[in-house]
């Protein structure tokens, strides 16, 4: 498969606002090396770079990740080639004040789910610095604060938008309930929101209440962490902060059903000559819940792989059967 073939990307808009982007886009959370154990500056920058040059334009990051450390990874890869990227960034996960709810530590730092007008604004202006640029592109809330009126945050985002500080307006992590009180405040362009092979919860009322209201989805963790990315070793061990040292999914007996998933999985794999991650982010596509899947990489080899599954097309038979065989081994994961 060549996959430094842009022409085959497949091409989406965010919403009302119409901008252009590429169906595949990169998530930069590992990058920052929290929850990941650690991280590669130099070779998250190359990654950045790396999918550019592959046809992924739209780069998700956000504070939180690192605590800006992605954020600045992210405006130093994008020195010279900026008009080349669609860059979303996010606001309401803050470490500079105490408001809010409190949500988890990072790095000795208590960091709240806070969404008030003059915390965005301040966010905001950090952004634009450690992204080294005058305007993003999109601009997301992270998490939902229940402690400020969705208007006021609504009225904080236009407000920046009007500025020409911010291109489009996101949510993130919301209900449907949520969803709705934003969108009578004004136009949202984008929810970005978890949805992979194994975690679809979203398409009951999230994804309709989106398409009728012509809301972009940025489907987030579509390979579920790496645990679709194929066959995971059985001795492999997650160090460090690594989330999924703790997280059940990555049991032994989940990692064996798994592996009898992507058994049976493997005559279509070979038949369409692409990986196994390659073929769940075409899943994902294909099923049309989501206009965007954004898939994590911090080195380049993983960044281009995750990029030339923007030209595997898969035929509605093929969709069937993965679904089918997902049924068959992958339900007691959900």
């Amino acid at each position: 498969m060549n996959s430094s073939n842009n022409a085959s990307m497949k091409q989406t808009t965010l919403g009302p606002s119409g901008i252009e982007c590429s169906a595949i886009g990169l998530g930069t959370w590992a990058m920052g090396g929290w929850m990941w154990g650690g991280g590669d500056n130099a070779a998250a920058v190359l990654a950045i770079q790396a999918s550019l040059d592959a046809g992924v334009n739209l780069i998700d990051t956000a504070p939180a990740y690192g605590l800006g450390r992605s954020e600045s990874i992210v405006g130093t890869a994008l020195k010279g080639r900026r008009h080349e990227a669609v860059v979303a960034t996010k606001c309401g996960l803050v470490w500079h004040t105490q408001q809010g709810t409190h949500f988890f530590e990072e790095d000795g730092h208590p960091v709240h789910r806070y969404l008030g007008r003059e915390s965005i604004v301040h966010e905001c202006e950090e952004s634009l610095k450690r992204l080294q640029t005058d305007y993003i592109d999109l601009y997301i809330t992270h998490w939902q604060d229940s402690t400020t009126p969705v208007e006021e945050t609504m009225d904080a985002l236009l407000e920046l938008k009007k500025q020409g500080k911010i291109r489009a307006i996101g949510v993130s992590n919301v209900s449907p309930e949520t969803l709705a009180e934003y969108l009578r405040h004004g136009p949202v362009d984008a929810a970005q929101e978890r949805y992979s092979l194994i975690d679809r919860e979203i398409e009951q009322a999230l994804v309709p209440l989106c398409s009728e209201h012509d809301v972009a989805v940025l489907g987030y963790s579509s390979l579920a962490l790496g645990l679709l990315a194929g066959p995971i070793d059985p001795g492999r061990k997650f160090t460090g902060d690594d989330q999924r040292a703790s997280n059940p999914r990555f049991s032994a007996q989940n990692r064996a059903k798994l592996k009898a998933f992507f058994d049976e999985l493997e005559p279509l794999r070979k038949q369409l000559e692409c990986s196994f991650g390659q073929l769940m982010i075409a899943w994902t596509l294909a099923r049309g819940s989501v206009s965007v899947a954004l898939c994590g990489a911090r080195v380049s080899k993983q960044a281009v792989e995750n990029a030339a599954a923007g030209s595997v097309r898969l035929r509605d038979d093929a969709l069937q059967l993965i679904d089918a065989i997902a049924a068959k081994h992958l339900n007691a994961l959900a």
